[in-house]
């Protein structure tokens, strides 16, 4: 893995008639920004977090933050760490007892765990994914 670049959400593009929804992610020291599109139920989950709007019932990803909770796993940031035939891949870093632990996950389902924390979790993309796909 090359160096990693720390990035933000910046934008969340819906539409009610395509099952594809488009997030934006922004260098934060820089102006470089890409597109991961994303199925409806993640943009809807990243959404009403970014609107600060709780479900009375946990959700999937309140489920997940809920059990690391539980397990004493300590959320440390997620990366996007590589691009196969259009799809992106992520990992969801994690301290457990005192180790770095790697989780392999989509990188939709990453960031919407990461809006789930205030503040949310860092996101960072691997440098060679960023220069492989961005525009500035």
């Amino acid at each position: 893995m090359s160096a990693l670049i720390e990035m933000e959400l910046s934008r969340i593009i819906t539409s009610d008639i395509n099952d594809q929804q488009i997030i934006y992610l922004h260098e934060v020291d820089g102006r470089r920004e890409f597109p991961i599109l994303i199925g409806p139920y993640e943009a809807m989950t990243i959404e009403r977090r970014v609107k600060g709007e709780v479900h009375p019932r946990p959700l999937t990803h309140d489920l997940l933050k809920n059990v690391l909770e539980q397990l004493g796993a300590e959320p440390h940031d997620i990366i996007i760490n590589s691009l196969h035939e259009h799809t992106y891949y992520a990992v969801i870093r994690l301290m457990q007892d005192g180790e770095l632990v790697e989780v392999d996950s989509r990188p939709s389902d990453a960031i919407a765990l990461a809006m789930h924390y205030d503040p949310p979790l860092p996101i960072y993309v691997d440098q060679e994914v960023l220069d492989s796909v961005s525009s500035s």
